[in-house]
């Protein structure tokens, strides 16, 4: 009787392993330089966006900041970008996303990860949870910033919400426990935005990035597909073969990314004066500024400008 039930039991217990490894390697994360850094007392922060071009717009400046102080950064993509474009999409979009953004980090001098989620397909569900708690620990993150969830994408959303429901778990124990779990909550941050429903967006922290403007905007110019040729609204028109054009296209998407970070600069120019003082803050020309988000350790206002050492 023993061996007629050992038989079966054995056969379940090998189909739920398979199973098992079937789910836990179904997105398996694609890393440059991206192991967990050393216990040296710097700095562990890292950025989480939806695609493979999101993390770096919203934190390049800063990323950089922090990279040259000899803290340790992390870009993660949410998903691969493998519908981001007019033209072309699956594998060969995504490694050509995943090649663009591991050159940006490497010009940063952080590292970067991209998760294999599918573009357009990111909802908050349970395994998902697990994936980002996984990589917030493993990086000991004391910093995390994302997205605020109010937001035009459906990805932008859903990777905000998976970043807040996991500003708790990444605490407890039994929850994906194959990742120790934090003794130590991260500060969780959103990244400025223009949304104004249900609620505006609030600089806590506003970073001038004068210093690194001009190499974040040649690190940021590496990702073509989306950048020069227009991701998924963009056209043949955009970035014609003619190398005159595209020098001038270079030119213009470099002047708009300016813009957009001297735009910052302008509305935050509240939250500036509050961390360098008012002479110096009417001088700054570019920065970058983060809302606290109410998950996650509560910082004073003394440990963040520890955590942003500028």
């Amino acid at each position: 009787m023993s061996k007629r039930i050992a038989i079966p039991v054995l056969a379940v217990a090998c189909v739920v392993g398979v199973v098992i490894g079937t789910i836990m390697q179904r997105h398996p994360p694609v890393a440059y330089a991206a192991q967990a850094p050393a216990n040296d007392g710097k700095l562990r922060v890292m950025i989480i966006g939806a695609h493979p071009d999101d993390a770096e717009y919203r934190g390049a400046g800063v990323a950089m900041k922090w990279a040259r102080q000899g803290h340790h950064v992390k870009l993660v993509s949410a998903t691969n970008g493998d519908i981001g474009h007019w033209q072309s999409a699956g594998g060969p979009l995504a490694q050509r996303r995943q090649k663009e953004v591991v050159e940006v980090a490497r010009r940063l001098g952080v590292s970067v990860e991209v998760v294999d989620i599918h573009d357009g397909e990111i909802v908050p569900t349970l395994e998902n949870r697990r994936i980002i708690t996984r990589l917030i620990r493993q990086w000991n993150a004391d910093v995390v910033i994302t997205n605020r969830p109010n937001d035009y994408h459906p990805d932008h959303r859903y990777t905000s919400i998976l970043v807040q429901d996991s500003a708790f778990m990444v605490t407890v124990p039994f929850f994906a426990p194959d990742v120790p779990a934090l003794k130590k909550n991260p500060v969780f941050l959103y990244s400025s935005d223009r949304f104004e429903r249900p609620n505006p967006f609030r600089a806590d922290v506003a970073v001038a990035i004068d210093d690194v403007m001009e190499p974040t905007l040649d690190a940021l110019l590496v990702m073509e597909s989306q950048i020069h040729e227009g991701g998924a609204n963009g056209d043949a028109s955009l970035f014609p073969a003619d190398e005159a054009k595209r020098k001038a296209r270079r030119a213009e998407v470099r002047r708009s990314l300016a813009q957009r970070y001297a735009g910052a600069a302008n509305r935050y120019r509240d939250a500036l004066v509050k961390f360098y003082g008012k002479e110096r803050a009417q001088s700054i020309r570019y920065a970058q500024a983060f809302e606290v988000c109410e998950y996650g350790r509560q910082p004073s206002a003394d440990e963040l400008k520890k955590l942003f050492p500028f």
